[in-house]
């Protein structure tokens, strides 16, 4: 089995497909309310940005099985990038590096991906803690702009996982 990434309490952080079992919890999923102007009020929102755009798959991030978050992820095949959105962690789940560890399983889906060689997303300039976390993580801005976010992007790491260490 794969070394999931672990949040600093030690719960085993992971990604899966919103089923009939855990769409109601991802839908509830909500933010601080300070947050609101960077993401969207409920996780309901990116459930029907998935389901009725067509582009975005929708993932539950679960802390030892329990959902706690909400993210998505798309293929643009004009330029060949995977992008991550809708990023969102249960306001009672944040500053317990759900957020780090669940970009972490994230970046590690997305370069598994047949073809992938960068990941992209955007942020609010605002939002300094998306700012950091995503910097660390690193994400280097593209110059590009997404509506007022700013865009940011990494190379995937082809070094196989065993080379790695």
């Amino acid at each position: 089995m794969t070394n999931l990434p672990q949040d600093r309490t030690g719960r085993a952080i992971s990604l899966s497909e919103v089923s009939d079992d855990n769409w109601r919890a991802v839908a509830d999923v909500a933010p601080h309310d300070e947050q609101r102007r960077f993401v969207a009020a409920l996780g309901a929102r990116y459930l029907l940005l998935s389901m009725r755009g067509g582009l975005w798959h929708s993932l539950a991030i679960q802390a030892d099985g329990a959902v706690v978050g909400h993210v998505m992820w798309a293929h643009d095949s004009d330029d060949g990038t995977h992008w991550i959105g809708g990023m969102l962690i249960d306001a009672v789940e944040q500053g317990k590096g759900v957020g780090r560890a669940a970009l972490q399983a994230t970046i590690r889906l997305l370069s598994g991906l047949p073809g992938a060689r960068e990941i992209r997303l955007s942020y609010h300039p605002n939002n300094t803690a998306a700012a950091r976390l995503y910097t660390e993580a690193g994400f280097r801005p593209t110059g590009d702009t997404e509506d007022d976010e700013i865009v940011v992007a990494r190379a995937v790491d082809t070094t196989p996982a065993a080379a790695r260490g």
